[in-house]
């Protein structure tokens, strides 16, 4: 994977410097199915994680996006990505790589459509202003560049590289603990292993990225192809933070159809894999030799290998290091719960330092601690994380 995913972290970076994030706001304000269709396409090669993509959707309906677009992006961003597109391609094939997007835009239209047509307002929905993250505002194409290569490699790496560990352990433990043909109990019962499959992947979060490894791992124990797409879809989409926040922002009507879209849509497209499609499509070409139990890596793989573990050391570093989160000796702490990311951490320093009387804003993405030097209205600040879709500890 190590090839592909290096690529991607360079196009998510891209992405993040070049084109500036009015350009997703100004497009997704429109009611009608356009800016359905336009949130689900700007969504789908966005690298952002099921935890990263609820404030930056948050903030773009308080901007004035459409709630069927808002949930569109919702639904089309987590499920996939440059990143997971090409690690896609690499571990299971050109088939999976060209349905997962495809499924993406499909659900994401549908769920917003629906969206649109439920006519009651959201009881939640709040006038605060928020926005979304936009790059620094670079003069060059060589600061751009840096600015690129600093996102795609250090920050994107710092909000999805432990669920990328951890999908690669899971993985890891299917492949070694699972006895060979353990899922083909399921084999005359398809529905029935997607239905456990959605249950698991619901509760259990996991990237985009970070669901390829254990995809790959259950279909060499058995699993069908219909039941790993399951997984690969519904894992990084649905989980219990999304839902709680689509239903506070968008209405608890919204939150139905998101989770009803994109649970039915992954059963039903699993079942089109299983029964309509060529099996011989979904050969994977990562297979894991039967016999062979040395190690046999070629060397452009390999090397790649070895600069995304040094890039992970260097991330995880930056990332828990306190001093590079200084934290301010003077002025008001609080503790923000539900931040997971670094795009959570971006969002809560970005919209408390509009606050007025407020100079300067900390925070510490590992234990929360949230500095505020100045003297900004205790209400507002609440009424900010409120908005973005996290609480302060009392």
């Amino acid at each position: 994977m190590a090839p592909y995913l290096l690529l991607g972290f360079f196009v998510a970076g891209v992405l993040y410097a070049f084109v500036p994030a009015k350009f997703y706001r100004n497009h997704l304000s429109q009611p009608g199915p356009w800016a359905v269709i336009k949130a689900a396409l700007i969504g789908v090669p966005l690298p952002l994680c099921s935890c990263g993509v609820l404030p930056t959707a948050v903030s773009l309906r308080r901007n004035g996006a459409s709630r069927g677009a808002s949930t569109s992006f919702l639904i089309a961003t987590p499920q996939t990505g440059v990143d997971s597109i090409a690690a896609t391609y690499s571990l299971l094939g050109p088939a999976f790589a060209i349905i997962r997007p495809v499924a993406a835009l499909v659900t994401a239209f549908i769920g917003g459509m629906m969206v649109n047509h439920e006519e009651k307002s959201c009881a939640s929905e709040c006038d605060a202003e928020v926005d979304t993250i936009d790059a620094p505002t670079s003069h060059g194409f060589i600061q751009k560049m840096c600015d690129a290569l600093r996102y795609g490699f250090v920050e994107m790496i710092q909000n999805i590289g432990k669920w990328l560990i951890i999908g690669l352990v899971i993985a890891a433990a299917i492949t070694v603990f699972v006895p060979d043909g353990f899922f083909t109990f399921f084999a005359s019962y398809p529905i029935i292993s997607m239905i456990a499959v959605v249950i698991v992947a619901v509760p259990m979060y996991v990237c985009s990225t970070g669901s390829i490894p254990i995809a790959l791992s259950l279909m060499l124990k058995g699993l069908s192809p219909g039941a790993a797409f399951v997984l690969l879809m519904a894992g990084p989409a649905a989980n219990f933070a999304s839902i709680i926040i689509v239903s506070k922002s968008l209405g608890k009507r919204a939150a139905a159809i998101y989770l009803s879209t994109i649970v039915i849509g992954a059963i039903a497209i699993g079942m089109c894999i299983d029964y309509l499609m060529p099996r011989d499509w979904f050969t994977m070409p990562a297979v894991v030799g039967h016999a062979n139990c040395h190690l046999n890596v070629a060397l452009f793989p390999g090397i790649c290998s070895v600069v995304l573990i040094i890039l992970l050391i260097n991330a995880f570093i930056l990332k828990y290091s306190h001093k590079n989160n200084k934290i301010m000796e003077t002025g008001n702490t609080i503790v923000v719960k539900g931040m997971t990311c670094g795009h959570c951490k971006a969002m809560v320093e970005k919209n408390l330092s509009k606050l007025p009387g407020v100079e300067e804003v900390t925070v510490d993405l590992t234990s929360g601690r949230t500095m505020i030097k100045g003297n900004p209205d205790p209400t507002a600040v609440k009424e900010v994380i409120d908005d973005l879709g996290f609480s302060i500890e009392e």
